[in-house]
């Protein structure tokens, strides 16, 4: 049977019913998955052109914004285990990115800071990571990309327990 254009009230209620169909919803979190790491593939590429491995990306940038960050703080930041940001820091160290050093006030404490070859890659970094998000928006108007990160940074936010503020919608 054909809908009449009056029935508009009835199309709005079953959207709101096809939006909290779980069958769809196991569609989520595979596709979501799976996009993130093409993602996360393309801009690993565009990072190795830099002579930097994925995740030191994280590294220099943080540094760049707060230098002299302990290997602790930065592995709580980048949410990695310490043993993991330690490696990571040895790595890089080795490569000439960045470099560890005594604390002025408290000997014992290491602080961590980027190298004149780590702060040249921050502009590479930058550079990768736009190239590689405007190959994955690709074809996507500018309310669709905004529409997009309105909805992940709401998916975070749930994922995480973050209640929503009123205005954000």
């Amino acid at each position: 049977m054909a809908k009449k254009k009056g029935d508009k009230k009835d199309e709005k209620k079953e959207k709101g019913t096809r939006k909290k169909d779980l069958s769809s919803l196991g569609d989520l979190a595979p596709v979501l998955t799976q996009a993130a790491r093409s993602l996360r593939t393309a801009l690993s590429h565009q990072l190795a052109d830099a002579g930097l491995y994925a995740g030191q990306d994280g590294v220099i940038l943080l540094l760049s914004d707060e230098p002299g960050l302990t290997p602790g703080q930065l592995a709580q930041r980048l949410a990695v285990k310490a043993p993991t940001m330690t490696r990571t820091i040895g790595r890089m160290e080795a490569q000439g990115f960045v470099e560890r050093k005594a604390d002025g006030a408290d000997g014992r404490l290491i602080k961590v800071f980027l190298t004149e070859t780590g702060q040249k890659s921050v502009q590479a970094i930058q550079s990768a990571i736009a190239e590689s998000g405007a190959a994955a928006i690709r074809g996507f108007s500018d309310k669709e990309v905004r529409t997009l990160v309105k909805l992940l940074k709401a998916l975070d936010r749930n994922l995480n327990g973050v209640p929503v503020e009123e205005d954000e919608d």
